[in-house]
């Protein structure tokens, strides 16, 4: 199945990259629009998930235009993207931590509905978050002020094919240099593996982007980056729990449920983590 941005119509390789800049972003911009609007009648996990990676994916859009964009300009966007995707990523990680804990062997039946609490306010939050923001406008405002600062930009115009050559080429040495750091660090260096992750996440967004206007075949390494995406986002789904759940351990138990319940769920998601991360590192080798 095809991804939204290779469904697209796709520019020229011959076109500039300022002028192609729009036929990426106008269908992406809507498409995140939309998701935000229904995230307002559809409290479901799918939705609120499918809303966040549409919002990284605008972020990475941006990031793979840098060049060409006012760097100011640049980072203000993107810290706007990164604040809405933390307000639906925030409800994600209740819906994240109530799955893996439901695979508990047997000791998390009576923590289950104190977590699912939390994640009712948490949404209700969140959803307050992204309509007070007004996401239509802010990406609306966007997608106009940086396509008219590449249109009227007085920067070398740049064929997209040659753009596109030069910027995945970039994202891969950083994923390299990050992967060749994981080898060496130790395995209690989540950090170093949580790199990778990022790195390949953006790698293949930007495949996926550019794909049709690269030379050669990347098919191959973006089933690579997918398996590499999935086996480390497993990875981080466990970290990210321990500490929801580790930061928030007051707050349920003051709704009743006892400190042993909860560090019992703690030292499974330790045991998870540690199995996970020896999975993602055969991935390295």
């Amino acid at each position: 199945m095809k991804s939204d941005s290779e469904s697209t119509l796709q520019p020229t390789p011959e076109a500039s990259a300022q002028q192609a800049f729009g036929a990426y972003a106008g269908p992406l911009i809507g498409e995140t629009i939309a998701l935000a609007d229904a995230v307002h009648d559809d409290p479901s996990p799918e939705a609120l998930h499918k809303l966040r990676v549409s919002l990284r994916r605008v972020r990475s859009l941006w990031w793979a235009f840098a060049p060409l964009l006012d760097k100011g300009e640049n980072a203000r966007q993107r810290a706007v993207y990164q604040f809405l995707a933390t307000a639906a990523g925030k409800t994600r990680d209740w819906d994240i931590l109530i799955e893996l804990l439901k695979d508990q062997p047997g000791g998390a039946k009576d923590l289950l509905p104190k977590l699912q609490q939390a994640r009712g306010e948490t949404l209700a939050v969140s959803r307050d978050t992204l309509l007070n923001a007004d996401v239509k406008h802010l990406l609306r405002d966007a997608f106009t002020t940086t396509t008219a600062q590449l249109n009227t930009a007085h920067m070398p115009r740049i064929a997209l094919h040659k753009f596109a050559a030069k910027r995945v080429n970039a994202s891969e040495r950083t994923l390299k240099k990050r992967i060749k750091r994981a080898r060496r660090a130790k395995r209690s260096d989540y950090a170093a593996f949580h790199e990778v992750r990022k790195a390949g996440k953006k790698l293949r967004y930007l495949f996926e982007f550019f794909g049709p206007q690269l030379q050669g075949g990347h098919k191959r390494m973006l089933k690579r980056l997918k398996r590499l995406q999935k086996r480390f986002g497993m990875l981080n789904d466990t970290v990210a729990s321990a500490t929801l759940l580790r930061d928030n351990a007051a707050l349920v138990s003051a709704s009743g449920s006892g400190s042993g319940e909860i560090d019992a769920a703690l030292d499974w998601l330790n045991r998870e983590r540690k199995r996970r991360l020896r999975a993602a590192a055969k991935l390295l080798d």
